[in-house]
């Protein structure tokens, strides 16, 4: 990798850790040691990327510090993306999905429920079919994408988990609208 690409590499992620809105400083300079790690072990699991058990347990003990929302770890993002935007010439598109993150767990309530589907049973699924409730994770995202196909990235996000998942059916069924900041 050369050297320019790599500054340019570094001035992307330090402009999305500048932007992030956390209350704390101290979670801020968490977040960027957290970020630095997955940037480094990208597609990897959290414990392989943080490569150690205290830093795999730093993570965890983040990721789920009652004064860290989503918000706040994806407000750099959506700021830099606005950005990007503002500096990309020509019309940039707007593209919307809703996605299922779907979970098999011991205790699937702990995550909740996102509906209810068939499995095939049997050798090659060619069995009767059984009724399976799916737990997970509910996404809409919109990513904006330049007329060159170039991505500058998210401008909305939203998750429904468990309870929250009140008026996610009409989204996905496209009957109702939903409004991101």
């Amino acid at each position: 990798m050369g050297g320019k690409q790599r500054k340019e590499e570094r001035a992307w992620f330090d402009l999305e850790v500048q932007g992030s809105d956390f209350q704390d400083t101290r979670l801020r300079r968490r977040f960027a040691i957290l970020l630095e790690k997955l940037w480094a072990g990208t597609g990897q699991t959290i414990p392989f990327a943080c490569q150690d058990w205290a830093s795999t347990n730093a993570a965890y003990r983040f990721l789920s510090n009652d004064r860290v929302s989503e918000h706040d770890i994806l407000s750099g993002h959506f700021q830099a993306s606005a950005e990007r935007v503002r500096a990309t010439d020509g019309p940039v598109l707007i593209l919307q999905d809703t996605t299922t993150f779907s979970y098999q767990r011991e205790r699937p309530e702990l995550i909740g429920y996102t509906g209810k589907t068939t499995l095939r049973t049997g050798k090659n699924g060619t069995g009767p079919r059984q009724p399976l409730t799916q737990s997970g994770i509910l996404m809409h995202s919109n990513l904006a994408v330049s007329a060159d196909g170039l991505p500058p990235g998210l401008t909305a996000v939203k998750f429904w988990m468990g309870k929250q998942f009140k008026g996610a059916s009409e989204l996905k069924r496209g009957k109702g609208k939903l409004a991101l900041d």
